[in-house]
């Protein structure tokens, strides 16, 4: 475990803080402020369970039944009971690192001093993502509203010691289990407490943070493929001037030609080898890449603002306001998250689109100005990377499909009490698929793009230096077999690990600079 801390306030937190926590391990830690605010809020719904008058959450059930009165004998029992019969999730387990953003973002909320919940209980949940416990989440079970139930119950199971876990050597084990191993004890919830663990957005909001964090990496890599493929079909860069991008004057855009500017900076090969009829115009996949990789770069920005609102956002219901009033609400739903989910599902199919046309091209000799079909060795003894660009031509499909968005869809639930929900948990589930299938879509671009530029190369011309430091970048990543014939068995594992993982960034960053 990283030993880098979070400190956990009443006023949110950041993306940086998220991605540190699900996938680097940070420890975790209640500030003073928060544990003060936690007590406030804890003496406040104490004293209206003594009172009695219901209060919704306190001293009554939940959803269609929160028209009865619960006894105070019987309350702690109910605070368990939500837990274990929300906790009905079924399906694949969720991934480790958005079940630890989960949690953390849930524990986020309950730092904020508006949930109720004793200090102890948010002490406990620190506890577990510092002792790398994660609980066992399942993929189904969330509308979305009111939040996301059926996963924030698992975890809730995990802090009362039942259910299923997966401990820091990546094993599942009673959770019961873990707890001991770890000097923890399982919390014994009282009022309000089930309910505070339930009632937030926090699975759709991880998985938004993580999704926009691996896109960041994945437009500035699509930047780079698409200058390497311009360079390699003997495109023009004179479309990438800063004067022509600023007549329309959309941010996402001028970053991406700036980027795609930077890359080509010293080529020999941009505009200078034309065919006998001269081409006036490069073909739109190739002369509106900065037009279509920065709207979605806008799109992003977008998304960043709505992540940010949520992550200074308290997601609970009822919730304890200033001055000791206790209100229900509706800031469970989801429907800012999967609107944003949804969007940023649309960008990456489009991206995805744009990258497989330039591969096409680069593929066809009668498009490809002068580049062997396929980019094979021996065209006809051996069939180079036609079948890569079949494996990428079926990702851009299932792109598509996975573009269709989740939040337009709502399916009543709870009597009719949760009428209209925002399906937030299906949408970033289905992007989560469409970020791991763009990466691999712009990993066979580089893999067609640097093989064009090599060739390119071997015929006496001169790529751009940050060209070359792509090519040897993927090739030291291992992504092509060794000896002469290195390329008949594309390794596209390998040239997707190397994108995925901000590789293509590092090394082209290491000749231009940062890049946007």
């Amino acid at each position: 475990m990283d030993m880098h801390t979070v400190v956990v306030g009443t006023s949110g937190t950041t993306a940086e803080e998220v991605v540190a926590v699900a996938r680097e391990g940070a420890r975790v830690e209640l500030s003073a402020a928060a544990v003060e605010a936690l007590a406030a809020a804890r003496e406040i719904v104490e004293a209206l369970a003594a009172k009695p008058e219901p209060v919704y959450g306190v001293s009554t059930g939940f959803g269609a039944l929160a028209s009865r009165h619960i006894s105070p004998g019987l309350r702690a029992q109910l605070q368990r009971n939500i837990v274990r019969s929300h906790a009905a999730g079924m399906g694949p387990r969720v991934e480790r690192e958005v079940v630890r953003a989960l949690m953390f973002l849930r524990l986020k909320t309950v730092a904020s001093g508006h949930t109720g919940v004793r200090p102890e209980v948010a002490q406990t949940m620190a506890d577990v993502l510092n002792a790398g416990i994660t609980p066992v989440v399942h993929e189904y079970g969330s509308l979305g509203c009111s939040g996301d139930l059926a996963p924030l119950s698992h975890c809730a199971l995990t802090l009362m010691g039942e259910g299923d876990a997966e401990g820091p050597d990546g094993l599942v084990r009673p959770a019961a289990e873990l707890l001991a191993a770890h000097g923890i004890t399982p919390v014994e919830l009282v009022e309000k407490e089930g309910l505070a663990l339930l009632n937030g957005t926090d699975g759709m909001l991880g998985m938004l943070v993580l999704a926009l964090a691996d896109l960041k990496n994945l437009y500035t890599s699509a930047d780079i493929t698409a200058a390497l493929s311009l360079e390699a079909l003997l495109g023009t860069e004179k479309v990438l001037a800063p004067e022509l991008h600023a007549i329309r004057p959309h941010p996402g855009q001028g970053a991406s030609a700036d980027n795609m500017l930077r890359v080509l900076a010293g080529s020999g090969l941009t505009g200078h080898h034309q065919d006998d009829v001269p081409r006036v115009q490069d073909a739109y996949s190739v002369r509106c890449a900065p037009q279509v990789n920065g709207a979605g770069r806008d799109t992003l920005t977008h998304g960043r603002l709505v992540a940010d609102r949520e992550l200074a956002a308290a997601v609970d219901n009822p919730v304890v306001l200033p001055g000791g009033r206790v209100e229900s609400n509706g800031n469970f739903h989801g429907a800012p998250v999967a609107y944003v989910l949804d969007f940023l599902a649309i960008v990456a199919a489009d991206l995805g689109s744009i990258c497989e046309r330039r591969t096409d091209r680069l593929l066809d000799k009668n498009r490809s100005h002068g580049l062997p079909p396929f980019l094979a060795d021996d065209a006809g003894v051996d069939s180079g990377l036609m079948i890569a660009q079949y494996t990428q031509a079926a990702l851009v499909s299932e792109l598509k499909r996975l573009a269709v968005p989740a939040s337009v869809d709502s399916i009543p639930s709870s009597a009719m009490q949760e009428d209209h929900v925002s399906m937030g948990w299906s949408a970033a589930r289905k992007l989560r698929t469409a970020v791991g299938n763009l990466a691999r879509i712009v990993a066979v671009e580089l893999y067609a793009a640097t093989r064009a530029v090599e060739l390119r190369a071997a015929a006496g011309m001169t790529p751009a230096p940050a060209s070359l430091a792509a090519v040897e970048a993927l090739r030291a990543a291992g992504a092509q077999g060794p000896g002469p014939d290195r390329f008949l068995s594309p390794d596209l594992a390998a040239a997707d690990a190397f994108v995925s993982r901000g590789g293509l960034v590092t090394a082209v960053e290491a000749v231009t600079g940062p890049l946007a």
